[in-house]
């Protein structure tokens, strides 16, 4: 019998969400070896893109950002240091539903409103094939209520069902204090991005989070990968160190040196350690 490497394995809705939501989270764990498997749902169709330049690419005009944000993607994960990514049912397969309301959510191949048994058998087929010790996607709302990270948590869900492998069930959220203390950071600090509202941003009480994974040393990884989804979000580095990125919204986040977890199924001790507690996984025959 062989030991191998720790296997994590990521659901995600769009290109960019890996970055944003969980990339300094992959970036530390692959640069400790273990396999990192990012599943991207969708092509992100729908987004709304930054660069002038590039805004023929919209849904509604040449309707080719979904290509472009492939070479996007592909820059980041190598930035992060996937060393396996799939997108659900094969590239192009289930499109970017927009946002709740939207002409985009009645589109025939919208992931949000698609065959929920297929794409969980789709999901369960790629856990088969990775046997992944933790799990990671969004919370029961997605995070944020888009259909289609809402639709990611479904999928995860139904496919795990069938999947008993899998030890460890996080969803990926975003720390009410952590950005409370780094929005007092950028504040009063000139930047292109304006500072948030109450209510504005997707954040969690701390009280519900279980687990803080130490970033600070892969926040190049993450800023780089970030940088690479130019269409989707914009990074801002000052002179004294302060960091802030932006969606099309021009809303400033800061960014952060943890990234935060609910464990939703497993046990622990998981306070800073995704894999904390688990032990090797062994198999017969030679490692993939």
């Amino acid at each position: 019998m062989l030991t191998a490497p720790p296997r994590l394995l990521l659901v995600h809705a769009h290109p960019d969400d890996e970055s944003l939501w969980t990339g300094g989270t992959i970036a530390r764990y692959a640069a400790a070896g273990v396999q990192v498997t990012l599943v991207t749902c969708t092509l992100g169709e729908e987004g709304e893109i930054i660069p002038e330049s590039l805004a023929q690419l919209a849904a509604h005009a040449a309707d080719q950002l979904g290509g472009y944000r492939v070479g996007e993607l592909r820059a980041a994960c190598a930035a992060l240091g996937v060393s396996d990514h799939r997108y659900l049912g094969g590239m192009g397969r289930w499109r970017d539903s927009g946002m709740v309301g939207t002409e985009a959510n009645a589109h025939p191949r919208a992931f949000a409103a698609g065959d929920l048994a297929e794409q969980a058998a789709a999901l369960a087929a790629i856990l088969a094939d990775v046997r992944p010790q933790v799990v990671i996607t969004y919370g029961p709302d997605g995070g944020y209520g888009h259909p289609d990270h809402v639709r990611a948590h479904d999928v995860t869900v139904e496919a795990l069902a069938s999947c008993p492998d899998v030890q460890r069930l996080y969803h990926a959220v975003v720390s009410e204090q952590a950005v409370t203390d780094g929005l007092a950071a950028l504040a009063g600090v000139e930047q292109p991005y304006r500072l948030p509202g109450a209510g504005e941003l997707p954040v969690v009480a701390d009280s519900a989070i279980t687990t803080s994974v130490d970033i600070s040393d892969h926040l190049p990884a993450k800023l780089r990968a970030l940088r690479a989804h130019a269409t989707q979000v914009g990074v801002w580095q000052g002179d004294g160190g302060a960091l802030a990125y932006a969606l099309s919204n021009g809303i400033a986040q800061p960014v952060l040196d943890r990234e935060f977890y609910v464990l939703a199924s497993g046990t622990g001790p998981v306070e800073s350690d995704l894999f904390g507690g688990l032990a090797p996984v062994e198999h017969a025959g030679a490692d993939r």
